[in-house]
């Protein structure tokens, strides 16, 4: 949750970041977003990023918070949203937004942002995001899986292996982390990544109920350069939970 790191990366965000409403391939995203909806109550968009997001929230809802820690951001989501007149921008750090955060709401979407590998500010950041849905309120939580990377290096193993019977040359990079906690390395960042029964065990400790959890699914080529013909399904993913504040 370093506050330059990513007003860094939002000046590169289309090289740097993984583009998950583009590559949501069965838009299981859209789907909740849209099934947990009402044009009489309000969103939250927290971890906003360029507001890829807010056009479909601004069409199903009241009111939307669009959130983020970089300045940057929030102004390229205000440029590109223009048109959107019920979008509230706040530019805050998660992990020090306890005070600044001063509402709640009855969805909030919170897409790949609990992503660093520090303790204390990815709990800070957690605390915020739950404190920010409202009572009987909706929480749509997208986070990496732990599971499918640790599936991606066993493809990686599998791939080596037919390259070596084939007397091509082998050009794995393994990815280094540590598994036991949850970080893995994405374009060379360490990244926090969740299991299932993690996420579920972190939301009812919390005083959540656990609605739905399903994988959004992508494609092989958001893993590998040139994924081989032979690599189908199943395919890599990352996990949606839907949890209703008690």
């Amino acid at each position: 949750m370093d506050r330059k790191y990513w007003e860094d990366v939002a000046l590169v965000h289309d090289v740097k970041i993984f583009d998950v409403f583009s590559n949501d391939a069965e838009k299981v995203i859209h789907k909740n977003i849209i099934k947990y909806s009402s044009l009489k109550k309000t969103a939250m968009d927290l971890g906003c990023a360029i507001g890829n997001w807010l056009p479909l929230l601004s069409k199903h809802f009241k009111k939307v918070y669009a959130v983020d820690i970089s300045k940057h951001y929030i102004d390229l989501a205000k440029e590109k949203n223009k048109k959107l007149s019920n979008i509230e921008y706040v530019h805050v750090d998660l992990a020090k937004a306890s005070k600044a955060i001063t509402t709640t709401a009855d969805l909030v979407v919170c897409i790949n942002t609990l992503l660093t590998p520090d303790n204390k500010s990815r709990n800070a950041a957690y605390n915020t995001v739950i404190k920010a849905v409202a009572k009987k309120g909706y929480l749509v939580l997208v986070v990496p899986a732990l599971e499918s990377a640790l599936y991606s290096e066993f493809i990686l193993d599998q791939w080596d292996a037919k390259d070596k019977l084939a007397g091509k040359k082998v050009q794995k990079v393994a990815k280094e982390g540590n598994p036991f906690e949850g970080t893995m390395l994405l374009d060379g960042t360490p990244t926090k990544h969740y299991l299932k029964e993690e996420l579920h065990f972190m939301l009812q400790s919390s005083g959540f109920e656990v609605i739905e959890s399903k994988k959004v699914k992508y494609t092989w080529k958001t893993e590998f350069n040139n994924p081989p013909a032979w690599l189908k399904a199943p395919y890599p993913w990352d996990w949606l939970v839907v949890a209703k504040r008690k």
